[in-house]
Parts: C-alpha cells; sequence; structure tokens
C-alpha cells in the first residue's frame, strides 16, 4: 500500500523533478508514511468500558464496605444477564419487567424487591451523573411500598430467665449491655475492653460502614 502511494506521487511529478530529486522524495515519503499507516491499522476500535466494574469502584473510593459493594455488584450483575441488553440501551420498561420477574419468581419481599429498586437507582443515577447515559430509567420506577411491623421484644421475666442461664460474670455482662443499650449483636463482638468508660458508664461501638458511635 505504502509502495503504491509512493510511486503514484512520483509518477505525477515526473517531469517536474529530476531523478535525484524523485528518489530524495521516495525515501522522504516511505519514512513518513510507513509508521503512520502501521499506527491506523493497528489500533484497535475502542472497546466500551465496563460501567459496573467502574461504579464498584467509584463506590469503593466512597467508603462502602465491601460486603455492600458485593451485594451491589451481585444485584447489578443479575439484572444485567437478565435483560440482555447494554447498560446504554436498557429502559423503564426493562427494568420493570425485570422487577415483576424477580418479585413472582420466589417468595421475595416487598422490602426486598425495593433494596433492588433502590440499587438499581443508585447504579443507573451514577450513569447519569457520569454522562454515559442521558437520563436515568429508574426515575419513573416509584417506591414500593412496604407495610411496617412491630419488632417483639424480650419481656422482664425473659429477661430474668436468660440471666439466671448464665453461668459466668461475661455472658450476665453480654445480656445486661444488650438490653440496656439496644446496641446490635454484630457492634457488640467489636467491643473491646478499652472502648467501655466505667466511670461515666459508656462505650464506644462500631456499627455499620465502620461508623463509631456512643451508647
Amino acid at each position: 500500500m505504502i509502495n503504491q502511494i509512493i510511486n503514484s506521487v512520483s509518477q505525477d511529478l515526473v517531469g517536474i523533478l529530476g531523478s535525484r530529486q524523485l528518489e530524495a522524495l521516495k525515501h522522504v515519503l516511505k519514512k513518513h508514511l510507513t509508521p503512520f499507516i502501521a499506527h491506523t491499522t493497528a489500533d484497535p476500535a475502542p472497546s466500551t468500558p465496563n460501567m459496573l466494574a467502574l461504579f464498584i469502584a467509584a463506590k469503593r473510593v466512597e467508603g462502602c464496605s465491601e460486603k455492600s459493594l458485593r451485594y451491589y455488584e451481585s444485584t447489578i450483575r443479575n439484572m444485567l444477564e437478565a435483560v440482555e441488553k447494554p447498560e446504554c440501551q436498557i429502559s423503564t420498561e426493562d427494568l420493570r419487567c425485570y422487577l415483576d420477574t424477580y418479585q413472582r419468581r420466589g417468595t421475595v419481599s416487598k422490602v426486598t424487591l425495593d433494596n433492588v429498586r433502590r440499587i438499581l437507582s443508585t447504579f443507573f443515577a451514577w450513569l447519569e451523573d457520569e454522562d454515559y447515559i442521558i437520563k436515568s430509567p429508574v426515575r419513573r420506577i416509584h417506591k414500593v411500598k412496604t407495610g411496617k411491623t412491630v419488632k417483639e421484644t424480650y419481656s422482664d421475666e425473659s429477661l430474668e430467665l436468660m440471666r439466671d442461664h448464665c453461668d459466668n460474670t461475661r455472658d450476665l455482662a453480654m445480656i445486661d449491655l444488650l438490653a440496656s443499650t439496644g446496641i446490635r449483636v454484630g457492634e457488640l463482638v467489636k467491643l473491646n475492653r478499652n472502648d467501655v468508660d466505667f466511670e461515666n458508664r459508656e462505650c464506644i461501638v462500631f456499627g455499620k460502614g465502620n461508623k463509631q458511635r456512643k451508647v
């Protein structure tokens, strides 16, 4: 291809340039055209970015826990595999059909369904903010209405029964700490002795998202 171009240019300049000038022209053309053509033919077509991976990376930078990141990734990946469309081509109707199918294929609570909707909303809102899409298709999908249930609490008799079955001070302290502060079991497990202020009857616990709070 390069030789054809050089020969065509040389033929057009025969009679205008001398033989030595034509040879010099051929040398210069070959020098500059060879790397240019090699570069243009070697460049692959631009690949589509992995938007899910970029989204997870962005949420990790924002400080989301690895547990939340795994939940985000699995939820969004399941949707993408079910819809079978690129993110930029997914419509509101596609997502409504997916959520409807997701709800009917198993015993999924409304709370779980709304969690899926909320994660998808976060993902597509990020795509909109990053200019990958013009408008999030989740905007027209409203929050799933969920009923509120009153959680059962332990009665005084149940607490006394648990205390009676404690055979050491440590277990008794755990029961009383859970009952008096309302902290989560996971927060109690992470609690160290130096986190407890015995004088002021306070302690520092690590809650969700590694957030500290005083109880």
